[in-house]
């Protein structure tokens, strides 16, 4: 058997390790566009203090999130999406009563080699159906918000 060594991978970029996946490793679409994440996890995407039940509203409103885009054909135009929890407590009316619970903020971005990225630009209602199922399935929240901040200057992740 023949086999080829490829390295060392900690000096490539991310488009350049997917071009390696796809071309020299014969590897699938759906792992070589798998949508990167953070390497030091979840918590990085929750401002102030780490929680079960923070992680758990987190990883409820990121499967949301990308169940949305796939089921909406998006998947592949964006690069990385994720949800966020901001540390805001907003004040709403779920029902008939008023609330005061957590935001959940949206980051979909576009990028070809993760040096810069620009913002997915999602048609409004998909957007609000995405905002819509959020603060209908996920108790805890009632505000979404979609981070329109290219990098630069902002980062792609938020901490």
């Amino acid at each position: 058997m023949e086999l080829e060594v490829v390295e060392p991978f900690r000096h490539l970029f991310k488009d350049e390790v997917r071009k390696m996946a796809r071309e020299k490793l014969g590897m699938g679409d759906e792992l070589v566009y798998r949508h990167p994440s953070p390497g030091p996890g979840l918590a990085i995407r929750i401002m102030g203090d780490v929680t079960s039940e923070k992680l758990d509203i987190l990883r409820r409103a990121d499967f949301i999130l990308n169940d949305e885009i796939r089921e909406r054909g998006l998947y592949r135009e964006i690069d990385q999406a994720f949800a966020g929890l901001s540390s805001n407590k907003t004040t709403g009316v779920m029902g008939d009563e008023g609330t005061y619970e957590g935001e959940i903020r949206i980051r979909t971005i576009c990028s070809n080699d993760f040096m810069t990225a620009d913002v997915f630009r999602y048609e409004w209602d998909d957007l609000q159906a995405i905002s819509n199922r959020i603060v209908s399935e996920i108790k805890g929240v009632n505000r979404v918000s979609y981070d329109i901040s290219q990098k630069p200057p902002a980062t792609i992740e938020w901490e």
